[in-house]
């Protein structure tokens, strides 16, 4: 691409320069830009070539009129607008569309230079190529049909049947290297998906995150890859206990589904035996009539080879999951068993295969993230009880000494003393204060709170806040669930964050803080009044919020006007 950079005007350019020293999604964006480059060049490259052929070499091409040269000349023009465009706007996507407009030029093309004498048969192939390797095997194939049948008509609209049999031969070559290019750019395709999903999967989720968010990503990478309508994980823990996650389809609208089965409720999905399965419903003519067999292959652990699985068996798993098709997995877990399913009507052999590979890469590092996320509960709950032990010793047995003194005094004073009354009150406050620090302190060594601890920690936070600083600060906490242990310390730390910026660098005196859920994600929304009212502030960033919110994959935005100023953060769950 240096040849062809050094050769496009530099006011185009501009853009991708621009684009330079970006975040990884705006990286990922310019690379995506430099592929639109450099095809779009190679366009602009193929079409001034066909028209410098007619200008050096007019006698080797038949031309069909003095019109050929403006069908030329057009075309030229529709690259160089495209390559214009692609410059200007930055992530232009080059779809099929673009590819099927090309064949259609390269038949105006191939009738305005004498059909089957035209020299320009092999532009077809720019087209089939890059759509190949950009959009899969599909794309490719259609591509390469929808060739064979621009190279038919144009033939036959310059020269009718007067040299059918040269038609024939070159239709045939289009087709026959057109279906090659296809199948080779579909497995190039392939395989960068799959090379994105195995490192996605390698280090999946902040393990802050908890195991289920984990696995709830995991299911929808895998989903989202197969292009599956369901996907079922079923596992069993350490005491034997079954848990079924389904997730389905982005397009319906549905979340992810969570149940306890019974063993006997699991037992008929669990009939498959270990390693890969691929199974594919007889296929129907016009869903009426039954054609053929069903499809039912096994691979076995640590095999290649693949062999016949039980039609029936697998046959009543999948009426069991109300699905045409699907493959399956087991799962390589250290403590217990499970399986993965991925139902849908166009998977293959070599999806099954895949499945097994992206178990066996993603379940140990998520057993790795369970061990830790049990390590962590019990270091907390061992921390809990030794707290609850110091709380009892230092702070309830002063009270109960407290209680004990004014009880002796109290005898002393008699109940004729006027300060008896007074005596009999403090008494009443001391069993109070020492009741509920018992109550306390029992809760807090069994870890049961009646509120979250992250709403009483924020609630402490903040009251100290408007202590010190005479801040009002509004708290709206509706995403308790989504909040494990991890997550709440980074939540705490965000709002802490954002709070002490209000407090240190404006001169409002009350704020807000919103904490919800959102469309499956976890939002944290702080803002304050503005300090002059009608004014917006200078554009900012608070650089430590934005380095936390990036480390655990989410997005903030700071939206600031004269009426007040908001971070808006949003953190996948």
């Amino acid at each position: 691409m240096t040849w062809l950079a050094s050769i496009v005007p530099s006011f185009l350019r501009t853009g991708a320069r621009a684009r330079a020293g970006q975040p990884d999604t705006e990286q990922r964006v310019a690379a995506a830009d430099a592929e639109v480059w450099m095809v779009f060049g190679m366009r602009v490259l193929l079409s001034v070539s066909a028209l410098l052929t007619l200008y050096i070499g007019p006698g080797g091409v038949t031309l069909s009129g003095s019109w050929t040269w403006l069908v030329f000349a057009a075309y030229v023009l529709h690259s160089l607008t495209l390559l214009v465009i692609a410059g200007y706007r930055a992530g232009f996507s080059h779809g099929p569309l673009v590819y099927w407009v090309d064949i259609g030029w390269y038949g105006l093309i191939v009738w305005a230079s004498g059909g089957t004498a035209s020299p320009f048969f092999s532009f077809f192939f720019f087209a089939i190529l890059a759509a190949s390797f950009r959009h899969g095997f599909d794309a490719g194939a259609k591509l390469t049909l929808g060739s064979v049948g621009v190279v038919a008509l144009s033939v036959l609209a310059a020269q009718g049947l007067a040299s059918l049999h040269i038609l024939l031969l070159r239709a045939t070559f289009v087709l026959a290297l057109g279906y090659m290019v296809a199948f080779w750019g579909g497995l190039a395709v392939d395989q960068r998906r799959r090379l994105a999903l195995l490192r996605d999967v390698s280090r999946l989720s902040n393990p802050r995150f908890g195991v289920q968010h984990t696995l709830d990503s995991l299911m929808e990478k895998i989903l989202r890859f197969y292009g599956g309508d369901t996907c079922v994980l079923l596992m069993q823990d350490s005491h034997e206990r079954w848990t079924m996650n389904t997730a389905h389809h982005p397009k319906s609208g549905r979340a992810i589904g969570r149940s306890r089965p019974d063993a006997d409720d699991v037992a008929p999905l669990l009939q498959l035996g270990d390693g890969a399965i691929l199974y594919l419903a007889p296929p129907r003519h016009f869903n009426l009539f039954v054609l053929g067999t069903a499809t039912a292959l096994r691979q076995g652990i640590g095999k290649r080879d693949w062999h016949r699985a039980d039609p029936d068996a697998c046959g009543h798993v999948a009426d069991l999951l109300d699905a045409e098709g699907f493959v399956s997995a087991s799962l390589p877990l250290r403590k217990g068993s499970g399986r993965i399913f991925v139902t849908g009507a166009r998977l293959r052999r070599s999806d099954a295969g895949f499945l097994r590979h992206i178990v066996q890469q993603a379940f140990p590092v998520i057993e790795t993230i369970d061990l830790l996320d049990r390590l962590a509960s019990e270091a907390a709950f061992r921390e809990r009880q030794t707290i609850a032990r110091d709380l009892h010793d230092s702070t309830i047995q002063p009270y109960i000494g407290l209680r004990h003194a004014v009880a002796a005094i109290r005898n002393q004073a008699g109940d004729g003393s006027p300060v008896a009354p007074e005596l009999d009150r403090l008494m009443d406050m001391c069993s109070g204060v020492i009741g509920d620090m018992r109550d306390f302190a029992q809760r807090f060594r069994s870890g049961r709170q009646e509120e979250p601890e992250l709403l009483i920690a924020l609630r402490r936070q903040l009251h100290q806040v408007e202590s010190f600083y005479g801040v009002d600060v509004m708290l709206e906490m509706h995403a308790d669930s989504m909040v494990n242990d991890r997550m709440a310390a980074e939540v705490f730390q965000i709002v802490t964050e954002g709070i002490n910026n209000i407090c240190k660098h404006t001169r409002a005196r009350t704020a807000g803080v919103v904490v919800e859920e959102e469309g499956g994600m976890l939002a944290i929304d702080i803002f304050n009044p503005a300090t002059v009212p009608g004014q917006a502030p200078l554009p900012f960033v608070p650089r430590s919020i934005a380095e936390r919110v990036q480390g655990l994959g989410g997005k903030l935005e700071v939206e600031a006007d004269g009426r007040q100023t908001l971070l808006r953060i949003r953190i996948p769950n």
